[in-house]
């Protein structure tokens, strides 16, 4: 029997805390990323706050709650010390049992189960937590933003007091300057003042020593031109100096000249080519600008054409059922380009256009064709890329009877046919092509005719490599 005993002894050791409240301290505050006290207090004020309107808790979670507020204010109760209740508080036993049955927890593991079980019934206590923290951090971000701002303020008093202090130990400086020079031409010139003086005042003490400081100033302002005219003296000296070196250098290149013309005729022979190689190569460059000139008056005949005016709506079921009805739905196909040409119309002064899409966005874009085209119908080209204009730019190097050879057919002028890429007409940007979001908004626009030609509404998808796009738009005309 006594070995039974030591063996159940050591099965059943004794239990200690799995965690300490230092332990439940750090943790908690790891989680919430604040103090345990300070998220207690929110969570006081936000079921106070909160009860009744933003959660409903049962009768038991309430009683709980309750408890711990209690525990965590007063520590685990005191059957004796606590006052009677009346015998029909039933709900006053019910909060006493429950805060009873915690038993010895401490106050901080009363806390931590109070926010636990808050957060547990309530999911909205964690996002008003969150919220309370950004706000502390923007008024912690503030308060450095002011301090720095502050810091600023006063480096820069700082840096005024300082430029203000230099400023007047430099007046100092200067007054000082001034005072020596007038002691140490006073000292050299007092006593043929003073014998002045006394000759013009005899026994005028007074009148004698304003005569002496008036000779003073006279002698001092009389010392400050005199520097002022060597002053000048020695700059009219050295720049006599410097124009008579260059006087010196202009004489030695004519006896460089007078040298070189006494050369060997073969040399004149040289000089006379090579001034006219000269000639002729500024001929050459005079001819290349006037070219260039040429080429780039060419380019100034395309007037310039107007902005855009672009524009949102929200109705876009409306306007997907109206544009099925209509006939303008396509699919842009994954890697492809789209492109809607539309000639301008005789009667009309503008061209209004509306698109979207189901789901995803895509890239548009609106430029204007310089050129006459032969049907006044709209018609739609489809391109496995937007870089259909410049496929021709490296055939530069063939002769002209190749280019009419490999005449090919341009999408983008119809079933008119073209010979090389630069006989092509010009066109004008009006909107770049850019990805639109045209899936949750319709979006809308409309331009001015800059003149006779073919507008083209390029819609990209270039950029989606495995999802085609369903296009919804309209084109109309107005004046």
């Amino acid at each position: 029997m006594a070995n039974k005993g030591e063996v159940n002894q050591k099965v059943n050791p004794i239990k200690v805390p799995l965690e300490t409240d230092q332990g439940i301290l750090q943790s908690e505050e790891r989680k919430w990323g604040l103090p345990l006290k300070e998220v207690y207090k929110h969570g006081l004020f936000f079921y106070k706050d909160k009860e009744g309107k933003a959660m409903h808790l049962s009768y038991e979670d309430r009683l709980k709650l309750v408890a711990y507020t209690q525990q965590a204010a007063h520590g685990p109760l005191d059957s004796n010390s606590a006052p009677p209740l009346g015998v029909l508080d039933v709900i006053g036993r019910d909060r006493r049992g429950a805060w009873q049955a915690l038993g010895q927890m401490s106050q901080i593991q009363a806390m931590a189960g109070f926010i636990h079980t808050l957060d547990r019934l309530c999911p909205l206590f964690k996002p008003y937590l969150e919220a309370i923290q950004k706000d502390l951090e923007n008024k912690k971000q503030q308060g450095l933003k002011k301090a720095e701002e502050e810091k600023a303020h006063m480096e820069l008093q700082n840096r005024i007091i300082l430029e203000k202090q230099k400023q007047e130990n430099s007046n100092i400086t200067e007054e000082q300057q001034v005072q020596r020079i007038k002691d140490a031409l006073n000292v050299q010139t007092y006593q043929q003042f003073f014998e002045y003086a006394q000759q013009q005042f005899p026994g005028n003490c007074d009148q004698q020593a304003i005569l002496i400081r008036q000779l003073q100033d006279q002698h001092y302002q009389q010392y400050i031109q005199q520097l002022a005219v060597d002053q000048r003296l020695a700059n009219s000296n050295l720049k006599y100096k410097v124009e008579s070196d260059e006087e010196n250098d202009n004489e030695k290149e004519e006896i460089d000249c007078n040298l070189n013309d006494s050369k060997p005729a073969l040399m004149d022979n040289n000089r006379s080519m090579q001034t006219s190689d000269k000639i002729d190569l500024n001929d050459y460059n005079e001819e290349s600008r006037d070219e260039e000139a040429e080429e780039s008056d060419g380019d100034d005949l395309i007037p310039s054409v107007e902005e855009v005016r672009m524009w949102t709506r929200d109705d876009i079921v409306q306007f997907k059922e109206s544009a099925r009805a209509s006939g303008g739905k396509l699919t842009v196909g994954h890697g492809e380009t789209i492109t809607v040409r539309v000639p301008t119309h005789y009667r009309a002064r503008c061209i209004c256009y509306e698109f979207a899409t189901d789901s995803y966005d895509i890239g548009f874009g609106l430029y204007f064709e310089w050129s006459k085209s032969a049907t006044s119908e709209v018609t739609v080209h489809v391109a496995e890329s937007d870089d259909e204009d410049n496929n021709d730019d490296d055939n530069d190097d063939n002769d002209d009877e190749e280019y009419t050879m490999n005449e090919t057919t341009d999408p983008e002028l119809g079933d008119e046919r073209r010979g090389p890429s630069n006989a092509r007409p010009p066109v004008s940007l009006v909107v770049p092509i850019f990805r639109r979001d045209c899936h949750t908004q319709v979006y809308a626009g409309s331009h001015t005719y800059p003149g006779e030609g073919v507008y083209l509404l390029k819609f990209d998808n270039t950029y989606s490599l495995w999802r085609s796009k369903t296009l919804y738009y309209k084109v109309y005309y107005t004046q």
